[in-house]
């Protein structure tokens, strides 16, 4: 009896320690789970402070996208003339799909394929409905690198034949144009960093003639090339009324071929020994100034160049109105010219000087900022004569002729720093012209067109060496040998104006081509022509490669 009671006390004790020990147990667990719920609280606090600062973002960033954003279709779809019209995209070559497929995802996403409309022009993204995301062309940089790569042993095959380097860089956008390997997807592109080798050329050009040159030439500059545009245009149309060529195409044609070559003539020139003697007339002043004043007249046409083609259409009833707008037209570029020279006349007593104090006190050490300041002044000249409907380019030479009026010292330093940005671009305007050179089309027609090329250069070396025996002093008559032959090519602006007549339908696509052809031809001949004229008639201490 007492055995089984001392056994039952025993099984009670050991279920209340049983008990106990779960009851503490038990406990832990309570206050474990309390500990984690305030951790994952905690944790919840967190997460709702990193959501509100993320909605916050996404907002701004809506807002953002909404500020930035064009919306450049559906504004101009509905605009009068505007037509829908069916483009292809191309995509990268598909040759190396697999190794190029995630390149290709990346350029899907950055919107960087081209697109074909149905005439055959060519597009690439200029401006992304995203504008957060930087982008670049890499067809473009593509270009750039091979026209670099290619200039180098095309230019020095021809420095090593004797030939001007220019050559060496047109051939090498021959190589690489339409007409070669066709490997050039960004023409527009190459052809708009090129004309920054026409302004910069031209700007040094200006550098090297300072006013007082200027003030010197400046009525031989002005009656010269109108002279010989007129004669020009007056032989156009005689040989155009002989051969039943329309009065506007003949116009046309005629003061194309009047134009020669300001970026070509401005390296036969560059570094060249002007030996100025007492009473003469220096023959590169002469001929700067003669095309500075052929600059000019093609921005004189291309005002002009709406109204002649209305003039192709238009019935004779209205030809005296044709005949009023043009003569308005030159008065308006007269008035722009006037404005012009008042600028500068402002700049160069009160600006000018301060300015590049300014910019010299500020590069010492640090030349970026001269080249910078110098840059945004040509600019800015350049600038000022586009929205006075003058040309370009005479901006950038009277923005040279400016600051060459600050003194030799200035005229050193300044053309120090940026011949070599000169020099680059230079290679790339020079390519940019071969890309319109086809070689095929020269060959087929080869006859012709030498006989065409050596008929234009003949004339207007002719033209010019009357007009210059007539307006040049009898102390300087010799030089007119070397103007006129620095004048018998035809400008590679012949091209731009080509292209517009083509698309107006003044001339036809034949007579393009022609035009095309002549122009390159003759400025393959200039090179020959200007060394056989400095031969002759300047003395040999002053004969120096300008080439």
């Amino acid at each position: 009896m007492k055995e089984s009671s001392r056994q039952r006390l025993e099984a009670l004790r050991e279920a209340a320690i049983k008990e106990e020990m779960e009851y503490v147990e038990l406990l832990a667990a309570e206050k474990h789970q309390v500990e984690a719920l305030k951790n994952m609280q905690h944790q919840n606090k967190s997460l709702s402070m990193l959501d509100e600062i993320l909605e916050d973002v996404r907002k701004a960033a809506d807002r953002l996208e909404e500020e930035i954003e064009e919306h450049a279709f559906d504004d101009n779809k509905s605009v009068r003339g505007v037509n829908f019209e069916a483009v292809l995209r191309v995509e990268e070559d598909e040759a190396n799909s697999k190794r190029n497929a995630s390149k290709r995802e990346v350029e899907d996403d950055l919107g960087l394929s081209m697109l074909i409309d149905s005439q055959n022009n060519q597009y690439i993204l200029t401006k992304p409905r995203d504008s957060t995301i930087p982008r670049a062309d890499h067809h473009f940089i593509k270009d750039i690198v091979t026209i670099g790569m290619l200039s180098l042993p095309c230019g020095w095959l021809c420095t090593m034949i004797g030939l001007p380097t220019m050559f060496g860089y047109i051939i090498c956008g021959v190589l690489l144009g339409p007409s070669g390997l066709n490997s050039i997807k960004s023409i527009v592109q190459v052809e708009t960093l090129g004309e920054f080798g026409v302004f910069f050329t031209l700007f040094l050009v200006g550098l090297e003639f300072s006013p007082e040159r200027l003030r010197k030439v400046w009525k031989i500059s002005l009656q010269g090339p109108c002279y010989m545009t007129v004669l020009m245009i007056a032989f156009g149309l005689l040989w155009g009324h002989l051969l039943q060529i329309r009065p506007t195409q003949s116009v046309f044609i005629s003061t194309c071929l009047s134009l020669s070559s300001t970026p070509l003539v401005s390296r036969f020139l560059a570094g060249t020994v002007r030996g100025d003697k007492e009473g003469d007339i220096d023959y590169s002043s002469v001929l700067l100034g003669m095309l500075v004043m052929q600059d000019v007249q093609l921005g004189l046409f291309i005002a002009v160049m709406p109204t002649l083609i209305q003039a192709g259409v238009s019935t004779h009833s209205s030809i005296f109105k044709e005949i009023l707008r043009i003569l308005i037209l030159i008065g308006q570029i007269l008035f722009s010219l006037a404005a012009v020279f008042l600028i500068c006349l402002v700049i160069k007593t009160y600006l000018i000087g301060p300015y590049y104090r300014k910019l010299h006190a500020e590069s010492k050490g640090n030349k970026e900022i001269l080249i910078l300041g110098i840059s945004a002044f040509i600019f800015l000249m350049l600038t000022i004569t586009e929205l006075l409907d003058v040309s370009m380019e005479l901006g950038c030479f009277l923005a040279g002729a400016l600051i060459s009026s600050q003194g030799h010292m200035v005229t050193e330093e300044i053309m120090a720093c940026i011949e070599p940005i000169r020099d680059f671009l230079a290679i790339i305007f020079f390519a940019s012209i071969g890309l319109h050179v086809f070689p095929t089309f020269v060959i087929y027609e080869l006859t012709v067109l030498l006989f065409l090329t050596l008929s234009v250069v003949i004339m207007k070396f002719v033209l010019a060496v009357l007009v210059l025996s007539l307006i040049l002093p009898k102390t300087s008559q010799y030089i007119k040998w070397i103007v006129s032959a620095g004048l018998a090519q035809v400008s590679e602006f012949s091209f731009v104006l080509g292209s517009r007549a083509r698309r107006a339908g003044i001339i036809s696509r034949e007579v393009y081509l022609l035009i095309l052809s002549v122009t390159t031809l003759s400025l393959l001949l200039a090179p020959a022509l200007w060394r056989a004229a400095i031969m002759k008639c300047v003395p040999r201490p002053e004969r120096r490669s300008s080439t």
